[in-house]
């Protein structure tokens, strides 16, 4: 059974709206975002990062003045948001600082963004919950309202809480003599740093809150779409459609991304790569899930991690 209900104030985000079943609950802001500021097992731990105040934002400067205006700057927010990829600065990053218009429906909600008129996008975020598993689906929608085509990808980029370890298995595709799999890193990326384990079947990205400062981000064209946070003995899986090699990514060919530093861990998926025309919807879509485990998980091993993500 699903239930929806409106909560005047959580944390730092104001009014929102929880969906819920039996087992587990998100909740969504209302005032700004959308954001998903909460996912996990009811009365247990938030896989979302909620910590707004610590994840802090990007001081405006002239240009983002100019496009935006002068009393608005980015802030981070946490939980699951919408951008668009490429990336690019100033106009990837929108304000998110106006409420949306909720409409709810029979398995949650659709959550409408006011008007991106500066970029000239819509964005819409739509919540399906499971009635009976502990799942739900993430519907990413953003329309062209401008007067011109775009050219852009869906980027759902998840938020994550401290602690935990991301594991996202390795393309397994039998291409003989060539490549089967691709490895994109950024600039600042240091894949020696302790939070990143290499193996044959699984790459482990582990998120430290303490220590030096760092930041690192990846990206893999990964052909399974499936990718695992585990943490204090609960597992969020995040799960897309993929279409590699055939599909047109960005980012050298990347479907999934993960950036970490000391305050938080991002799940980013992209869709497609497409040519939008004024009026236009292109739509990305996750199922998102929860599972508890006992197995303690050496993730240094692969055959621990085999054990650890084999049901789910």
């Amino acid at each position: 059974m699903i239930k929806i209900n409106k909560i005047d104030s959580y944390k730092d985000y104001g009014s929102c709206i929880e969906i819920a079943n039996e087992t587990i609950s998100a909740i969504v802001s209302v005032e700004i975002g959308p954001r998903i500021v909460f996912f996990g097992f009811k009365n247990s731990q938030n896989f979302m990062n909620d910590n707004r105040k610590a994840l802090g934002g990007r001081a405006a400067d002239c240009e983002y003045a100019d496009l935006f205006g002068s009393n608005r700057k980015w802030e981070n927010l946490g939980g699951h948001r919408i951008w668009l990829s490429p990336e690019s600065y100033p106009e990837t990053y929108t304000p998110d600082d106006k409420p949306c218009t909720v409409s709810l429906t029979e398995s949650g909600a659709v959550f409408t963004y006011a008007k991106d008129t500066e970029i000239g996008v819509q964005k819409e975020l739509e919540l399906k919950m499971h009635p009976q598993k502990n799942e739900m689906q993430i519907l990413m929608r953003v329309k062209n309202i401008s007067s011109d085509k775009k050219r852009f990808s869906v980027w759902g980029i998840s938020v994550c809480t401290q602690n935990g370890t991301l594991i996202i298995p390795m393309n397994t595709n039998d291409t003989g003599l060539l490549p089967n799999r691709q490895l994109t890193l950024w600039p600042y990326t240091d894949i020696s740093a302790e939070n990143f384990g290499f193996g044959k079947k699984y790459l482990t990205v582990k998120q430290i809150p303490d220590g030096k400062p760092y930041k690192a981000k990846i990206g893999l064209d990964l052909n399974c779409g499936k990718v695992y946070y585990c943490l204090n003995g609960e597992i969020f899986c995040k799960q897309y459609s993929a279409n590699h090699p055939n599909g047109v990514y960005t980012d050298g060919g990347c479907s999934f991304e993960s950036y970490v530093c000391n305050e938080m861990i991002e799940l980013e998926t992209l869709s497609e790569l497409k040519t939008v025309v004024t009026g236009e919807i292109l739509e990305h879509s996750e199922i998102w899930s929860l599972n508890k485990t006992d197995f303690i998980a050496d993730y240094t091993n692969q055959d621990d991690i085999d054990i650890l993500i084999k049901d789910i």
